[in-house]
């Protein structure tokens, strides 16, 4: 199984230190590049999830299910046919079923880097391609994976996963780990996974994830306003793209410091000094600009490498080019992933050449708000399908 990020780290994964991952399953057999035992285990983890899994309708209708979960349940269907009918997003039996797991998390990932660089170790698998993430179904076997890599004079991070796809192979369900979060989060989930399931480019995690966090976005603002909701916290936006942004500037200097020639010695303390340094500068930012808010605080006096660095910045490299590229297409669904499509045939270059001319689009406005047909209009050498 690869696992990697569905969307960006935001506020409370981060200081629980647990992220939502998404991942494909990669078919038993087909790869010798990992070990037979770790293909077994992930079978039998996702054999159990089809097994225990129970259709919403089932739970609905049982007088036992607990009202708050009922409702709960009930208002993510909805959400699942909203993004069916509003979002043409695929209509299949995902997330139509339900999983009490019993646990807190469904898979653990591991991260990896060497010690002075920010590049991820990667897994390579026949279905996702390679990517920084291997999830587990039994955190025993995350932690002896993580201490094996540690061994190896890698940097490493280990945390639990609420949540993973298997990008329509199986009919992902929707797990009680997933209650934990609220309800916005929860029906945008479902829209970003399946995204996920409708356009998928083997090997290029920041097209994917910036594509499926797109969806995910837009998509919520419109199934708020379907309801007669306001608009979703902006602050906390807000507060996300801050913090990020300091992250990504950490891992540049940290790019430039590994670039050095330097003895070990003092690249381990050049190292050490740059993430003291970013800690100094997230508390005066905090202070500075964000009074009396302290969801980060956590995180950051906790254990900081290169693995833990690794989430930010894949999610959402792209948001704002596919943000563009949907104005261009009217607003209109359809059209914009006919136009995604395109891209994803696109060479790796050409791809991130026309990514790049949309991301440099003027951004007084939010991309939600620009008029249908602004920026610049891609067109790709791939014949949309």
């Amino acid at each position: 199984m690869a696992l990697m990020p569905a969307h960006r780290v935001t506020p409370k994964r981060l200081s629980a230190l647990g992220f939502r991952m998404i991942g494909a399953l990669a078919l038993l057999a087909t790869c010798g590049c990992t070990g037979l035992r770790y293909y077994a285990h992930v079978g039998h983890g996702q054999a159990k999830l089809l097994l225990e899994r129970r259709k919403i309708a089932s739970v609905l209708a049982d007088p036992s299910t607990p009202p708050v979960l009922a409702q709960r349940l009930a208002l993510a269907q909805r959400a699942r046919r909203f993004a069916v009918t509003a979002l043409h997003l695929p209509d299949n039996r995902s997330y139509t079923y339900y999983v009490d797991l019993q646990r807190p998390y469904v898979v653990w990932n591991v991260l990896a880097t060497p010690r002075y660089s920010t590049a991820p170790v990667l897994h390579c698998f026949p279905i996702a391609g390679c990517v920084a993430y291997r999830g587990y179904f039994r955190q025993g076997m995350a932690q002896a994976e993580a201490e094996r890599l540690q061994a190896l004079g890698n940097d490493t991070y280990l945390g639990g996963v609420p949540a993973y796809s298997t990008l329509g192979w199986f009919a992902d369900p929707i797990l009680s780990s997933m209650l934990r979060w609220s309800d916005d989060e929860l029906d945008s989930t479902i829209f970003h996974e399946l995204a996920h399931q409708l356009i998928y480019v083997k090997g290029d995690t920041a097209f994917n994830e910036s594509f499926a966090t797109f969806v995910q976005r837009q998509g919520l603002r419109q199934w708020r306003q379907s309801r007669g909701l306001p608009p979703s916290d902006e602050r906390s936006e807000a507060i996300a793209h801050g913090f990020t942004e300091q992250v990504l500037a950490l891992r540049q200097r940290l790019q430039a410091v590994y670039a050095q020639p330097l003895n070990d010695a003092d690249m381990a303390q050049a190292k050490q000094a740059q993430i003291e340094a970013f800690r100094q500068h997230y508390r005066l930012w905090r202070d500075t600009q964000w009074p009396g808010e302290h969801r980060y605080d956590a995180w950051v006096a906790g254990p900081i490498n290169n693995a833990t660095l690794l989430p930010f910045g894949l999610y959402d490299r792209w948001v704002g080019a596919f943000a563009a590229l949907f104005a261009q297409s009217g607003d209109d669904w359809p059209q914009f992933y006919r136009r995604v499509r395109s891209l994803a045939g696109e060479t790796t270059v050409r791809r991130t050449q026309l990514l790049e001319s949309l991301q440099q689009l003027p951004s007084g406005a939010p991309p939600e708000r620009m008029a249908p047909g602004q920026g610049v209009t891609v067109t790709s050498s791939a014949a949309d399908p």
